[in-house]
């Protein structure tokens, strides 16, 4: 269970985020938002990088928890993307920053996370070498997080929603077909 004074520490964060690009958001101005002093931030926090760390990590993990225990792609997607248009000055703000790099990290991580649970059961009627599902794996991440990048360093300006739906529906072909070659190559050995 996280303290109270950790939630206000974020709460706070978050708000001034909404506001101000991340640049300009001080420990001063995130312990006066919520009545605290600085040690009380640095006690929870190392520094403003960290507490994003956190905030971004905690966020992946409820995404990927609501999903259930096998999401499915266009789903996991779809909540990234609606999670991200409620969020979308924040967001903004954070992919504008220095600290892009820890956030295009976690979503990478995240967009891997999901497409080893899609592939758990998209690749299970074929055995696959450890190769090849790892190609896939990395074709399928690289797609997602190449999508989402492209959308943000684009402004976030439409709902990407349908569009990774249908990528989804497309991309259902191709790892049908993908998954064929493979098998056809593994008896042909």
């Amino acid at each position: 269970m996280k303290s109270t004074t950790r939630a206000a520490i974020q709460a706070a964060f978050l708000q001034r985020l909404e506001e101000h690009p991340i640049g300009e958001i001080t420990v001063k101005d995130i312990v006066q938002d919520c009545g605290l002093n600085r040690n009380s931030f640095y006690y929870h926090f190392k520094d403003i990088p960290t507490l994003l760390e956190e905030i971004v990590a905690e966020r992946a993990a409820a995404l990927l928890a609501a999903q259930g225990p096998r999401p499915s792609l266009p789903d996991f997607l779809d909540g990234l993307v609606s999670l991200a248009l409620a969020n979308r000055q924040k967001v903004l703000h954070i992919s504008q920053s220095t600290h892009w790099p820890l956030f295009a990290q976690h979503l990478l991580k995240l967009c891997r996370q999901v497409v080893e649970d899609y592939a758990a059961a998209a690749f299970a009627p074929v055995a696959l070498e450890a190769e090849d599902r790892e190609i896939l794996l990395r074709f399928y991440q690289n797609a997602c997080f190449g999508q989402i990048i492209a959308w943000l360093s684009e402004g976030m300006r439409e709902d990407l929603r349908p569009q990774l739906r249908r990528l989804c529906q497309l991309g259902g072909q191709t790892t049908a077909e993908l998954l064929r070659q493979a098998a056809q190559e593994r008896a042909a050995k």
